[in-house]
């Protein structure tokens, strides 16, 4: 008999649950982290998240719907308000009713982020800073997957790109890639893995890139790949090639790159996860010449 492997989530930590689009008048039931939710708006452009779960009967609140600034249970009607304090209930005295569990959540960089975890150590400064996220200058483009997996594997996946080589050779996948020295540096809060790779030829994808561009695709190239990760479970991966003898990745006239960013968010106990695949590019040319 073998005994249930405890869940690997860090809970003080800050989580991707949702797009600002998602946030509506509506519930919206997701889990993180193994704990159910329900987010809402609330007035000024706010939002609210409540654990997912009405104190009077134990049905999940994301099944009810939307009364001003309270949720009402579609059960019994048990209305409770955004700081999860039971507001009333038709034909019942409700001063005796616990309280719905609370979570800090924010709407930041496009997204909606919520903390699992201690209320109190709840820091907006460890949120990633998505400079890109508050430009006009950028595009964006994404969505949310959900994968049966352990998000330990995508984050391994995302910052270990050696398996483009095989996995995706007719796109962006070249021997070079493995053929290359790899560099690593850790700070407090970030692990960064390096490839500069000079004077090859570009993969399909890249050479299709540089022909958009008005660029010749049958010369040398000098590609850079670089992949960050950050707790608990964000990969920002900045990506590009430019023409051999161009200055690679730092030009004198520096374009924009390409940004591929995953944020996986850890949601049962057999970590089925949802991740937000997200890239960015800028309003230039991905290529440098």
């Amino acid at each position: 008999m073998t005994s249930a492997r405890t869940p690997t989530w860090v809970h003080n930590a800050w989580y991707v649950a949702c797009t600002p689009d998602e946030i509506t008048d509506r519930p919206l039931g997701r889990t993180i982290c193994g704990q159910p939710m329900v987010i809402f708006s609330v007035p000024d452009d706010g939002v609210a998240a409540l654990e997912d779960f009405c104190p009077h009967r134990g049905a999940p609140l994301s099944l009810g719907f939307q009364q001003g600034q309270n949720l009402v249970c579609g059960y019994h009607g048990l209305a409770v308000d955004c700081r999860g304090r039971v507001a009333e209930m038709p034909g019942q005295r409700v001063e005796k009713f616990p309280s719905v569990r609370s979570f800090p959540v924010i709407k930041r960089h496009g997204f909606g982020w919520v903390w699992p975890g201690d209320p109190e150590a709840a820091d907006l400064d460890l949120i990633p800073a998505l400079h890109w996220a508050q430009s006009d200058q950028w595009t964006y483009g994404g969505g949310l997957y959900h994968v049966a997996a352990d998000y330990r594997l995508m984050v391994d996946n995302l910052m270990d790109l050696s398996h483009e080589t095989y996995l995706h050779a007719s796109s962006i996948g070249q021997p070079e890639i493995n053929e290359c020295e790899v560099t690593t540096r850790t700070t407090d809060l970030e692990v960064v893995t390096s490839r500069f790779i000079d004077g090859i030829l570009a993969p399909p994808f890249h050479a299709m890139a540089l022909r958009a561009a008005g660029l010749p695709d049958d010369g040398p190239v000098d590609r850079w790949q670089i992949c960050r990760f950050t707790l608990p479970s964000h990969v920002m991966i900045e990506v590009g090639v430019a023409l051999a003898g161009h200055g690679g990745y730092k030009p004198p006239r520096r374009s924009r790159p390409t940004w591929w960013w995953s944020i996986s968010s850890p949601r049962k106990r057999k970590h089925r996860i949802g991740t937000f695949g997200a890239w960015r590019g800028g309003s230039r040319s991905t290529i440098s010449n």
